[in-house]
């Protein structure tokens, strides 16, 4: 995949891929503790569990996010 990156949290891992992004936001208001796009990185796993983390990342619109684990 061209241009991903990707946010670990042990075995689990947030996929994010920005030429997919419609920037709709959810992430964002769902989590705001993980996901701030004014930080660096902007994904921060640690600051919510994997099911938080999963939950989320299945209402993401655009599919710009997923997530492995391994």
């Amino acid at each position: 995949m061209e241009n991903m990156k990707e946010y670990k949290k042990g075995d689990f891992t947030i996929i994010w891929q920005p030429k997919l992004c419609t920037h709709a936001g959810i992430c964002v208001k769902s989590l705001p503790k993980v996901y701030n796009p004014k930080a660096s990185p902007w994904v921060k796993c640690d600051n919510a569990t994997i099911e938080e983390l999963k939950d989320q990342i299945h209402r993401c619109p655009s599919g710009a996010l997923s997530f492995k684990e391994s």
